[in-house]
């Protein structure tokens, strides 16, 4: 699997109330949250992400809360990875429940910059930083967490899994 997208620089300790503010959790529908998205990190974020774009940030991203409510806002708004330095746990978890894929890389949350143009190829294992003409390492998803990627989320995969509809 090949993602490509134009990355967006945020930094350490990025909480679930910067990714999705409280005042938005009336709701789970991912149209809606996506339209509040980093509103509080970035306040023009939301009008300004393409489908595609990929979040990329320092240490503990997604610290805070629980709420599966900020990687669904994420996805919705058309985010299609985001690559930290390390992730909070449940976030972490709750990203793959909900089929976004994410990326442990130090060396990329480090050297990458806003508006970089980056190519990941999972299967790999390697960020490509097009901008920069450099290449990074990345700690690989192991192959259940890809599949639950590729399926969609948690639910979908065990839709097809035991065939439920």
């Amino acid at each position: 699997m090949i993602i490509k997208g134009k990355a967006w620089k945020f930094g350490n300790d990025v909480d679930t109330d910067a990714i999705i503010p409280a005042r938005y959790l009336n709701t789970c529908d991912p149209g809606e949250l996506a339209k509040h998205v980093m509103e509080d990190a970035d306040k023009e974020f939301a009008a300004r992400v393409k489908l595609g774009d990929i979040i990329i940030a320092g240490k503990n991203f997604g610290c805070g809360s629980s709420r599966e409510h900020a990687p669904i806002a994420i996805k919705g708004a058309g985010i299609s990875c985001v690559i930290a330095k390390d992730f909070a746990r449940i976030f972490y978890r709750n990203s793959f429940n909900i089929g976004l894929p994410i990326f442990e890389s130090e060396e990329a949350s480090q050297a990458v910059e806003n508006g970089d143009e980056l190519e990941i190829d999972v299967d790999k294992g390697t960020i490509r930083n097009i901008s920069k003409t450099k290449s990074y390492k990345v700690k690989p998803i192991p192959p259940f967490m890809q599949e639950l990627v590729e399926a969609g989320g948690l639910i979908n995969y065990g839709k097809a899994k035991f065939k439920i509809k």
